[in-house]
């Protein structure tokens, strides 16, 4: 009877007051959160109570769609990171000057918040970097005719590192894979990796963004996700939302995180770096501007006699030229361009004609890894790589009774390139042919007329282009339609019709 009456007591009082809440709770609780916590803290659904996973749980097929883990915090705490002075311009802002446009919504208040927080750090090398490369890189996208903010595009892929290197194998400042690079003329060898060249890669950059700018008629959003993820992935997702709106197709399911991230972190990049300290980083030490003069080299050349000849140190001579990958110029790279320090150039080529050609350059082997098998022994891999099992053991600071089987051990490359030969073609020559020649698609052209039109069999003109027979052909792409070789001092077609 007791416990009866107590549970009638409580169901009542529990009803007093929800039945009293309304008239206290003049503004909903949970929009006033995710007000005070944006944009980190999503509205939540009212039927969907907060679900938190710990990372090692997650699954890394699943990753591309997992949200990103809200930062949370009581009412409390955000009272004191207020007290405390965190530099947080959230909503409330003037968007800077751009000549790309420049958009503030959700997703790119998101990373205007985590570039003044957890990536704080990192955004600060980036600015830090920045002035070192932008004034040049500006200067070139002005000369192609490209917006000179497009610049941004190279902070959020690299940080303005030329040696950066991405899990896929991108690489540069630009982040261009191989196939690309070379698309846009970019010589990538043993020798030579043109993709850290930040004169040259920012060239190929400029001239991609215009072929994609042309493909999606004018908008710098969709280009710069068919940068990320290819102009054939953004087509496609053209075609499956039916929508030419870069905010509508990232709702959907079928671009992966990264390429819906790729827009907004951009637009966030650029708002704080065109006004660094309004937005809390105004203690950055701000690299000098890159400064070069430019010399010819002849023939292959040691890069510590180049540092020797300026007064400068190896590390800077291959500083200036990140895309050259070992201790000299490339063999059979006739007046190879090699940046030296501003205002060397003169005593340098003074002093470098007095040294006789042959003395300029010094041969040296190359080495590789290889990994042991369970029959491996030092003699049998001594005798396959043209060694002595003891100049081997030396090499790899082993012993006798050093166990082999599953070791990486370092080698004498074998050579199976011929670096005699290996190289560009003179200036000359290339300037005869160009190596390619290209055609801008128009409404209307399918691959089977455009290899007929050019004399090409359809098959190499896809194999060219990284094409396929579905993929239609969109206005505005550029292609190759012809290659040439030198043959006799002469420049001949690649291939022809069969």
């Amino acid at each position: 009877m007791i416990k009866s009456s107590l549970y009638r007591y409580a169901a009542v009082s529990v009803a007093v007051v929800l039945c009293a809440l309304p008239a206290f709770a003049t503004e909903p609780i949970q929009p006033l959160l995710a007000e005070l916590t944006r944009p980190n803290a999503p509205l939540l659904s009212a039927n969907k109570p907060l679900e938190l996973i710990p990372a090692d749980e997650i699954d890394a097929g699943d990753a591309e769609d997992v949200p990103a883990v809200a930062d949370l915090f009581s009412l409390e705490e955000l009272q004191e990171k207020s007290i405390d002075g965190g530099n947080l311009s959230l909503p409330d802002i003037d968007l800077p000057v751009s000549d790309i446009p420049l958009t503030l919504n959700s997703k790119v208040e998101y990373f205007l918040y985590y570039f003044q927080t957890r990536g704080k750090q990192s955004f600060s090398h980036w600015l830090a970097r920045s002035s070192r490369y932008i004034p040049m890189m500006k200067e070139i996208l002005k000369r192609e005719g490209m917006p000179e903010d497009l610049v941004y595009v190279a902070m959020i892929e690299s940080g303005f590192q030329m040696n950066a290197r991405s899990w896929a194998n991108a690489v540069g400042p630009w982040q261009f894979i191989s196939e690309t690079g070379r698309r846009y003329s970019l010589r990538i060898d043993q020798w030579v990796d043109e993709r850290k060249d930040p004169v040259k890669a920012t060239t190929a950059a400029a001239l991609y963004m215009k072929e994609l700018y042309g493909m999606f008629k004018g908008d710098w959003y969709l280009a710069a996700a068919g940068y990320n993820a290819g102009e054939n992935k953004i087509l496609r997702a053209i075609d499956m939302y039916n929508t030419t709106d870069f905010w509508e197709i990232s709702q959907g399911s079928y671009l992966k995180r990264e390429t819906k991230e790729y827009v907004p972190k951009l637009l966030a990049a650029a708002i704080i770096a065109k006004d660094p300290a309004r937005f809390g980083f105004s203690d950055v030490a701000y690299l000098p501007p890159i400064q070069f003069d430019t010399v010819t080299i002849p023939s292959r050349t040691n890069l510590d006699l180049v540092a020797r000849l300026t007064g400068a140190s190896y590390e800077t001579i291959k500083e200036l030229n990140p895309d050259l990958r070992h201790w000299c110029t490339p063999p059979n790279y006739p007046d190879y361009q090699l940046k030296i320090p501003k205002g060397t150039r003169q005593h340098f080529e003074a002093e470098f004609a007095k040294i006789p050609q042959d003395q300029r350059f010094t041969e040296k082997t190359f080495y590789t890894r290889y990994k042991a098998g369970k029959r491996d022994s030092l003699k049998k891999i001594a005798g396959r790589f043209g060694m002595t099992p003891a100049a081997l053991a030396e090499l790899n600071r082993l012993n006798v009774n050093s166990r082999l089987a599953g070791r990486t051990l370092i080698v004498p490359a074998r050579q199976t390139v011929d670096f005699g030969h290996e190289g560009r073609t003179p200036r000359k020559l290339a300037a005869r042919g160009d190596y390619n020649k290209f055609y801008t698609v128009k409404k209307g052209d399918t691959l089977g007329e455009l290899a007929k039109r050019f004399n090409v069999s359809p098959k190499l003109l896809s194999a060219w282009n990284n094409l396929k027979v579905k993929v239609a052909l969109k206005p505005g792409r550029r292609i190759i339609i012809a290659k040439f070789i030198e043959k006799n001092g002469e420049m001949v077609p690649a291939a022809s019709k069969s």
